[in-house]
């Protein structure tokens, strides 16, 4: 049976993406373990519990936020110690960042952005998106450990255990160049911006501007027409890198990588970039003026239109509709 790792972060919580993540590991059918560094809730650990053989929460002194040396190091003294074949994290920025020096440290393979996981041959098959979405890539993993970062929502959460695993408190001390490395690289300052009241990644409903809305103006049409749906603004990076919006709100290849109900794609051309961060959506509905936009290959329901024309009587619509 194989040894498996899930790595979360600091400040970790039981939401969508983590259950996803736990899935993942499940579907592998192997001795599962998840590593946790900093303390979390007792509703968090016991629901990870729910999820895996055992659960390690790992105490050191400055693990109460994410800083990368420190987390790194903890999560390399831990994992040596368990020796797995296979080591999960999510797709969060942080995970990214470590995935590929996780497994240097452990002297492994990476690779990231997993869509799908499945053993063959004894090995680990990653399949993810390539050259932007336009072709799927499945990689073998032949050395051990295989660390792989995996996308957001790719997996449904499973259902709890019939019993839960066993959870072990670990007060974590590096040595040697580990200890030395904690000071290379630090966190001094956090700016955040909110992206509304749910994470992008956990949105049900999502209405995106482009490039094609012409500045910063018509995204306050369009928050309107989001109240009235209780959805989440999102943009393309064009919109983002223009300064119309912040990059938090950013989907695709290197922004966001969303899986709502429903994406409203609002003078958004749909480049390749944009479609694989919106892969995963149920519905993609677009409003654009260009009828060859590639969005139009790739939605269920598209209307050739000035957005002008059609932003403003919908949200009135919706709005006597569901008052």
């Amino acid at each position: 049976m194989k040894s498996i790792v899930v790595c979360l972060m600091p400040g970790a919580k039981f939401d969508k993406p983590t259950a996803g993540l736990l899935a993942a590991a499940r579907g592998l059918d192997g001795q599962l373990t998840v590593i946790v560094p900093g303390t979390v809730g007792d509703d968090t650990t016991a629901s990870l519990a729910g999820q895996a053989d055992s659960v390690i929460v790992c105490e050191a002194a400055g693990l109460s936020e994410y800083q990368p040396e420190l987390v790194l190091g903890v999560l390399q003294l831990v994992c040596s110690d368990l020796n797995p074949d296979i080591v999960l994290l999510a797709g969060d920025t942080y995970s990214q960042e470590l995935t590929p020096r996780l497994a240097g440290r452990l002297g492994g393979v990476s690779a990231g952005d997993a869509q799908s996981l499945k053993l063959e041959n004894d090995n680990l098959r990653v399949t993810r998106s390539v050259y932007g979405g336009k072709a799927t890539a499945v990689v073998e993993l032949r050395s051990k450990p295989a660390v792989v970062w995996v996308r957001a929502r790719s997996f449904a959460p499973a259902a709890a255990r019939d019993s839960a695993g066993s959870i072990e408190k670990r007060i974590v001390e590096l040595a040697g160049e580990a200890a030395k490395s904690v000071d290379a690289t630090k966190i001094v300052e956090r700016h955040e911006e909110s992206t509304g009241t749910v994470r992008l990644e956990d949105a049900t409903l999502i209405v995106a501007g482009g490039r094609g809305l012409g500045g910063p103006e018509p995204f306050e049409e369009l928050k309107k027409l989001a109240v009235v749906m209780g959805a989440q603004q999102a943009a393309s990076r064009a919109a983002c890198d223009a300064g119309w919006v912040p990059v938090q709100w950013q989907v695709g290849q290197t922004g966001k990588k969303v899986a709502p109900e429903l994406y409203v794609a609002v003078a958004i051309s749909g480049a390749s970039q944009h479609l694989m961060g919106i892969a995963d959506a149920k519905i993609v509905t677009a409003i654009n003026t260009d009828r060859d936009a590639p969005i139009f290959k790739h939605c269920q329901f598209g209307l050739v239109e000035d957005y002008k024309a059609v932003v403003g009587p919908l949200t009135e619509r919706l709005k006597a509709l569901l008052s």
